[in-house]
């Protein structure tokens, strides 16, 4: 594998040109993937491209129009030979199949739990998530808003937009009492959350999007030196358990448009878990868990139990 990396590079007239968004997490994203690809030899540069969902920031997901808020433009240069690989969150990433794309690896899985970070004046004891009643959680995901509304109903879920530390500022300032965030996201980056009461969630009880806490680098489908450079990187264990996820969120017709949580994971047995939360339209959260020895149909027999 070294030899063919190697002779990529030889053979490799330009830098290897990654395609990324601009946000701090975006950027650790890219970084973490180059240091890879340079460490076996390769040159590379970063190219920062806005998206959708960088430039929209006044509605909420679930009224931006379509999917791939946060992938399409990059997805574009990808097609287009403007770059090489494209780094995404694979939570971000559309599950349909794209003719001229394919995913080149998959990145160990970061935590796939979500956060709540709270203001201390907010904190009451004896209450669930220990914030108090009434308290105004920040957060547009729809899957997020179902599942905080399930545990706690006396919440108020508002609309939170921007990265992450943009986030974590407007909890600062008060304009919320809590918000819930992706916990991969704030260990990426390292943010000190000594000021704040903290909960992190367990990823079997508030399931996490399809995805969540993987890094996806995407190429063309035909570009087999790009996917021989990154096949190093790739983690067939994780790639496992998230095309189970994105199954049943594909399965679900899911994006942001839809209140649906999935997680999968594996035990030392090579079993299979499966946790799912969705809120149907003018109903009650459906909770379900699925356990099977092989993965072949497994997002099949999810989905019948969410939709049954």
């Amino acid at each position: 594998m070294v030899y063919i990396v190697r002779k990529y590079a030889i053979r490799l007239a330009k830098k290897l040109r990654i395609g990324t968004r601009g946000s701090k997490l975006a950027l650790w994203q890219a970084h973490h993937v180059q240091s890879h690809l340079q460490q076996h030899g390769l040159d590379t540069e970063i190219q920062v491209i806005k998206t959708q969902g960088d430039r929209v920031q006044h509605l909420s997901f679930d009224k931006l129009e379509g999917k791939g808020f946060f992938t399409k433009e990059i997805e574009e240069h990808l097609r287009t030979d403007q770059i090489d690989l494209a780094v995404h969150s694979l939570k971000d990433l559309p599950t349909e199949k794209d003719e001229h794309l394919r995913i080149g690896a998959l990145t160990q899985r970061a935590s796939p739990s979500d956060i709540l970070i709270a203001n201390r004046n907010a904190m009451v004891e004896g209450e669930t998530l220990g914030i108090k009643q009434g308290a105004i959680v920040g957060t547009s995901s729809l899957r997020r808003q179902a599942q905080i509304g399930w545990m706690r109903p006396d919440v108020a879920c508002q609309d939170l937009r921007g990265n992450v530390p943009t986030r974590i500022e407007k909890l600062r300032r008060g304009d919320y009492d809590a918000i819930i965030l992706a916990h991969a996201g704030v260990s990426r980056l390292e943010i000190d959350l000594a000021d704040y009461h903290t909960w992190v969630f367990s990823p079997r009880e508030f399931v996490p999007a399809a995805g969540q806490g993987v890094v996806a680098l995407q190429i063309r489908r035909e570009d087999d030196l790009t996917a021989q450079a990154v096949a190093h990187i790739h983690q067939p264990a994780v790639a496992r358990c998230s095309n189970v996820e994105r199954k049943v969120l594909q399965l679900m017709d899911g994006g942001c448009h839809v209140p649906l949580g999935v997680y999968c994971e594996s035990d030392q047995l090579e079993n299979y878990h499966v946790w799912a939360a969705w809120q149907p339209p003018e109903s009650k959260l459906k909770q379900i868990k699925v356990s099977l020895g092989t993965t072949h149909e497994l997002a099949e027999q999810v989905v019948h139990l969410l939709k049954n």
